[in-house]
């Protein structure tokens, strides 16, 4: 199922738009090697931009941690880099949820809080581009959710051969990963593209049923 688009590129019906952050952890960090080879400078700025113009707008942004149940994990509840980012910080009210699967939906209540907050389109952000953002779109998409990828504001790194050819690099992954979504899954946006959308729309309150 594709997502319908408007002249601009962004998906119609924002005001009931709901904003994804996605594992914009400080476990990301842990691996020094891995995280050297990140992509975006832009990554941090262009999400925090997003969060708040969501709550300007009075729209839900839902943020995500992805749990490792494995006790040297960095992803582990335990481990001190168990957290957001430092310019990623949720407010009293606002919806965090915590995930043991790639995508969003098969392990939280994701799915429940959309349908009671009449949610029909989702803008993705975060960590990493091609796993749980990506997959996560593709889901959204199957359940009939218009999604918004916004590509300048995920993040990811470089992808080893698993038999030890040359790794696939950031641009790579990004290139694939836009071309697997667009016109499929999702209608693949920018940072600028979405505040100029929501720029426009009328200011609502959004009340939110936990």
């Amino acid at each position: 199922m594709t997502s319908s688009t408007s002249h601009d590129g962004v998906s119609a019906h924002v005001p009931k738009s709901v904003l994804l952050v996605i594992d914009v952890q400080e476990s990301f960090k842990g691996d020094a090697a891995t995280w050297a080879t990140r992509n975006n400078p832009a990554f941090e700025s262009n999400v925090a931009k997003l969060i708040e113009a969501y709550r300007n707008a009075d729209l839900p942004i839902v943020f995500v941690l992805h749990q490792n149940l494995r006790p040297e994990s960095h992803f582990n509840q335990q481990s001190p880099l168990y957290r957001f980012m430092d310019f990623v910080a949720p407010r009293p009210g606002e919806v965090v949820l915590q995930k043991t699967t790639i995508n969003v939906f098969a392990s939280t209540d994701l799915a429940r809080r959309l349908t009671q907050w009449g949610i029909n389109h989702l803008t993705v952000t975060g960590i990493q581009t091609e796993q749980c953002c990506e997959t996560t779109t593709r889901d959204a998409s199957d359940r009939g959710y218009q999604v918004d990828f916004v590509t300048d504001a995920t993040l990811s790194f470089a992808i080893p051969h698993w038999a030890g050819g040359p790794e696939l690099s950031t641009d790579e992954v990004v290139r694939r990963t836009e071309y697997a979504l667009a016109g499929r899954f999702a209608n693949i946006v920018s940072t600028d593209e979405v505040l100029d959308s929501l720029s426009k729309q009328p200011s609502k309150e959004f009340a939110m049923t936990r």
